[in-house]
């Protein structure tokens, strides 16, 4: 069934198709209709979940730690300020091996106070240990709630997905929704081996000494980065079932590019019209649409970077005092490369302003002209 709806509705209907059992509900513009949506839903009795209504974004996540503990499917979301207040317990969820599903709509950061679209909330937990996915479209975003429960509940890490704020959570787009009765093929009901159970009293999340927790730890890395291996076939089996193909990372017209930029959410949309243009002007550039960011697929940004002469990386984030995430990650991936391209880190849009086709060209021809980076990070778009 095809319809328009907004970002945020994709998220609740993914959501509602997944049969969660547990939400837990704060708002926070621009994510406060993702769980408005979902008290609907359940109101009218077409999910038959828990809806629980808390009193802060760190007890939101506390309710996901202690439902998913009790081996039951569990949501929530959040944006911007209420992201930063759950970054305690997003440590603890993914230290306890908790397959929670987290709707991330990316927001700037205050102070000063703003509402619009800007990726630092998510990229600053980048360390937590949860897996992070880029949406660039509603339709992304819906399908993307379903193949992250089914990669949570394979690897037991938790995910969160991301998308820019108004330009995909309160703009319409056509979105094809699936029947619940595929998603139930795809994504069995969550049996997990371990749960809370008054019949079976186990111990969770208790003292660990420096004689294992080292271990512990190192075990948790090493099941992240097989992340890439499931996601893969994730990806391969929701193709397969409902015809839309999703990676780690997407090439577009990188085989012979001399310059590949990435990006990541809704600017990629804007830098595809850019790369045709500029192909048909003869340039020889690509694009590089980064989806996963955690665990960072260290061998495919090498195969699909390592060898062009040059890498351009769009960052609508900023660390202060270093520059763009994206493209910090990016040079430490690359520093190991052969070729070593050059990399032209820049930063934009940040507090929800347009990136528009203009700037996406202005950018690229920039590095073009250039035989290095004038500015590291060029900062595009600063008014005088």
């Amino acid at each position: 069934m095809k319809q328009v709806i907004k970002g945020n509705f994709a998220v609740a209907q993914g959501v509602r198709l997944c049969r969660v059992g547990v939400i837990s509900a704060y708002p926070i513009t621009p994510q406060t209709t993702i769980v408005e949506e979902l008290s609907e839903i359940c109101a009218r009795g077409e999910l038959d979940a828990k809806f629980i209504k808390v009193e802060s974004e760190h007890s939101a996540m506390a309710a996901m730690v202690g439902s998913s503990t009790a081996g039951v499917r569990s949501f929530t979301a959040t944006s911007s300020q209420g992201l930063l207040l759950m970054h305690e317990v997003l440590h603890w969820a993914a230290g306890a091996r908790l397959p929670i599903v987290l709707s991330n709509v990316n927001r700037a950061v205050g102070p000063g106070w703003n509402i619009w679209a800007d990726q630092t909330d998510s990229v600053s937990q980048r360390d937590t240990g949860w897996v992070q996915i880029y949406c660039e479209s509603n339709q992304e975003v819906l399908d993307s709630v379903i193949m992250s429960y089914k990669l949570a509940e394979k690897i037991l890490l938790p995910v969160m997905l991301t998308y820019d704020a108004f330009f995909l959570s309160h703009t319409s787009e056509i979105v094809d929704i699936p029947d619940i009765e595929d998603v139930d093929e795809f994504l069995p009901p969550y049996r997990p081996e371990f749960r809370l159970d008054v019949d079976n009293p186990r111990t969770f999340g208790g003292m660990i000494g420096p004689d294992c927790y080292y271990e512990e730890r190192y075990v948790m890395h090493k099941d992240s980065l097989k992340v890439l291996e499931h996601y893969s076939d994730v990806c391969s089996e929701f193709h397969d079932k409902f015809g839309r193909e999703y990676d780690i990372a997407e090439e577009y017209r990188t085989d012979d590019a001399e310059l590949i930029i990435v990006t990541a959410g809704t600017i990629t949309s804007v830098t595809r019209i850019v790369v045709d243009k500029l192909r048909e002007q003869g340039k020889s550039v690509g694009m590089m649409k980064l989806r996963m960011f955690r665990p960072v697929p260290v061998e495919r940004w090498l195969k699909v970077l390592g060898t062009v002469p040059k890498v351009v990386v769009v960052d609508r984030n900023i660390s202060a005092g270093l520059g763009g995430v994206f493209a910090n990650e990016v040079q430490a991936v690359l520093y190991n490369s052969e070729t070593r391209p050059v990399i032209y880190p820049v930063v934009v849009g940040l507090g929800g302003r347009d990136v528009t086709p203009d700037d996406v060209e202005g950018i690229i021809n920039y590095a073009l002209e250039n035989d290095k980076p004038k500015d590291v990070p060029l900062f595009w778009g600063l008014k005088q």
